[in-house]
């Protein structure tokens, strides 16, 4: 990013952003605007519009554009915040919705207090790309299991049953037995399925050398069982910067682990996960948990604070289990990369070991 020289005006300028077009709004340090105006949502144009302007302050929505614009607007030497407008019933709830009313508002608020915004920030170029491998092998296998799917339901809806095993193995597994009526049409979902399973294992090749060449702090995340190479990739490219987090502790509601809160008074009710943050690292990390806790779990720490929990026979326990052990692994991997220490699976145990033969 180029060093701004230039000084920093009392402007904040708020944009709404559009897939072709964006709306934005300027106003001056008493609130009052300036400028109101429609721009194309391409870079040359936001460069245009931007490059010869006081350093101000500007503040966007997050969005499928909002990445790149925000590199932009700060190659360009404005301070630039992107707002999560969910957290911001103002924009999100407001009855009288529309991209001009939105552009004033970001701009007021963030002329006030950017934390009112609940600013995220985005990743850059580099992993947004690598990242694209992640969400490219997701999209793919979503493809393939749909397809799956239908195959069996198909057969299913004549009465047959097509036999059990693992989707990679799918499409020569089957062939032999799909009924002889149905071969025209599932023939044809066998061999997209045949050419999709290909393709997934490319990728994982792909992604297997990207995580040991590029990123080889995902090592540190991997010592964990349960974390592989995808979990541990799509974890360092998701979170990034490890040290923007003061504690270790912040990965569970930065991830959506965290159970949502409404306490009012003597009221505290349990109330399911947030979901905040990245959904497809969320769901790695829950797979993880699955297999730590599953009869092939090696005996951890980690697995025996799980199964604990699930043992209690609440409504759900095990589900519940789960999710708490996806937040403490979240804890756990963060913990790892910034350390960089070697991981101990059974470190309470030997801890609790070593007191009771001190106190004996």
């Amino acid at each position: 990013m180029k060093k701004d020289t230039r000084e920093r005006s009392g402007l904040t300028v708020g944009v709404d952003l559009g897939d072709r077009w964006s709306r934005y709004c300027v106003v001056d340090e008493h609130g009052e605007i300036l400028e109101e105006d429609t721009v194309a949502t391409t870079g040359r144009a936001l460069r245009k519009l931007f490059s010869d302007r006081s350093a101000a302050r500007v503040v966007i929505e997050v969005g499928t554009h909002s990445p790149w614009v925000q590199r932009l607007l700060q190659e360009l030497g404005h301070e630039t915040i992107t707002a999560n407008p969910r957290y911001v019933r103002l924009i999100y709830g407001s009855r009288n919705k529309n991209d001009q009313l939105d552009a004033e508002r970001l701009a007021r608020l963030a002329r006030v207090d950017t934390k009112l915004l609940h600013p995220i920030q985005h990743r850059g170029g580099t992993a947004q790309a690598d990242r694209a491998l992640l969400r490219s092998r997701n999209a793919l296998v979503e493809c393939r299991t749909k397809l799956v799917n239908h195959a069996r339901g198909i057969v299913k809806s004549i009465g047959g049953r097509l036999p059990s095993c693992s989707t990679s193995y799918f499409h020569k597994r089957v062939r032999q037995d799909v009924p002889n009526e149905l071969k025209p049409a599932l023939t044809p979902v066998l061999d997209a399925i045949a050419a999709l399973t290909l393709k997934i294992q490319r990728l994982e090749i792909r992604i297997e050398r990207l995580a040991s060449k590029r990123y080889p702090e995902t090592g540190l995340l991997r010592q964990v069982s349960g974390v592989g190479s995808l979990t541990a990739l799509s974890f360092v490219l998701t979170v990034e910067d490890p040290k923007r987090f003061k504690s270790s502790r912040a990965m569970g509601p930065y991830l959506g682990l965290r159970p949502r809160q409404s306490q009012s008074g003597d009221q505290d009710p349990e109330l399911r996960i947030t979901k905040a943050g990245d959904m497809d690292l969320r769901r790695l990390l829950v797979g993880s948990a699955h297999y730590i806790l599953g009869p092939f779990g090696p005996d951890t720490d980690l697995r025996r604070w799980g199964l604990a929990l699930a043992a209690r026979g609440r409504k759900n326990a095990k589900k519940r289990a789960v999710v708490a052990v996806a937040r403490k692994l979240s804890v756990l991997l963060h913990r790892l990369w910034v350390t960089a220490e070697v991981y101990e699976p059974l470190r309470q145990n030997r801890t609790q070991i070593v007191s009771e033969a001190i106190s004996a």
